[in-house]
């Protein structure tokens, strides 16, 4: 039976809860949800849920590492359960997308997104990456700033049915 890891990333911790950048963590949860199943592991630096859906066994993680590192957990899951990079998805916001899009990519580079390019770094660019726009806000000057403030109200109810539909992409991706 073939093994899938898919991953949402984001920041642990209260503090970074309800930010744009973990919208990963949304997504991944939405899986979750979708699988009927929790995360309730604590293995190889990430949260994780193992699971069976169709022909598959799946493991959800959710890096530990934070974001910057998330492709040391990634990397170390991947060892353990010797899983093709090209088995590897992974959930995450794109500033550079607008507010609510949706990209799904086999491969590349990480771009401008600092835990896509340290999973990069880790396992290089062979895996699948589920991006979802997070757009831009002009009043934050620093970016970072920005990625980890709180997502207001109108915001967020895009972002949640944007998660729905990442969710949806992927068991599209891996065959519903």
């Amino acid at each position: 039976m073939k093994t899938l890891l898919i991953v949402g990333l984001g920041n642990i911790g209260k503090e970074f809860e309800n930010t744009y950048h973990n919208i990963g963590f949304c997504a991944i949860d939405k899986v979750c949800e979708k699988l009927e199943d929790m995360f309730t592991k604590h293995e190889c630096k990430a949260l994780t849920c193992h699971t069976i859906y169709k022909r598959y066994k799946v493991i959800l993680a959710k890096p530990e590492t934070y974001m910057n590192l998330s492709g040391v957990a990634i990397k170390e899951l991947i060892n353990k359960y010797k899983i093709p990079t090209e088995d590897v998805y992974v959930f995450c916001d794109d500033i550079d997308l607008p507010l609510g899009k949706i990209r799904f990519r086999h491969n590349g580079s990480g771009g401008t997104h600092n835990g896509l390019r340290n999973i990069v770094e880790n396992i290089g660019e062979n895996f699948n990456r589920i991006r979802i726009g997070i757009g831009r806000d002009p009043k934050f000057r620093d970016l970072a700033d920005f990625v980890v403030s709180k997502i207001p109200g109108q915001n967020k109810q895009i972002l949640e049915k944007s998660c729905d539909e990442a969710c949806e992409l992927l068991f599209n991706q891996i065959g519903e």
